[in-house]
């Protein structure tokens, strides 16, 4: 079970303890919002892509959308989002509970800005009733992340 190997992979980081199961579904943005009791956009939603034979991983606030001119300027070709089947063979999470920690050997993992507007976030935790809150320098260390990039769109005010 993917939330099995997130907690495995968090153990390193002391941090295994810290992450929050619920009895309700966390699979979207809203509804990991509800239940944990925060704005939408403190929930990291990460977002998987597809480029060639890459698989890139974006880590961005539950609030934003892709703005695919920045996506091709940053990655170099467009933004093709993966299957829910392709996510959990290329990823190693259902989509739902996809999450930056205990990924498969490859997947590039990145940060994108839209987070920075946060203390803390909410991403996945590898089920869909789970997440775990992180400070983003907490966010940076326990993803891996290659970097931040600014891919997405803020929403209007």
């Amino acid at each position: 079970m993917s939330i099995e190997r997130v907690k495995a992979y968090l153990e390193q980081f002391g941090a295994a303890e810290r992450i929050r199961e619920y009895e309700v579904s966390t699979a979207t943005v809203e509804l990991a919002a509800q239940a944990a009791g925060v704005e939408p956009g403190r929930i990291a939603k990460s977002l998987s892509f597809k480029l060639e034979e890459r698989t890139i991983l974006v880590v961005a606030a539950g609030d934003v959308k892709v703005d695919n001119t920045k996506y091709k300027t940053t990655f170099g070709g467009k933004a093709k989002m993966l299957t829910a089947q392709e996510a959990e063979e290329r990823i190693g999470h259902a989509v739902g509970g996809v999450c930056p920690f205990g990924v498969k050997e490859g997947v590039e993992v990145y940060l994108d800005r839209s987070l920075e507007r946060f203390p803390t976030v909410l991403p996945a935790a590898g089920s869909s009733n789970s997440c775990i809150e992180l400070t983003l320098p907490e966010l940076e260390q326990f993803s891996g992340a290659k970097g931040w990039v600014d891919v997405c769109k803020l929403p209007q005010a």
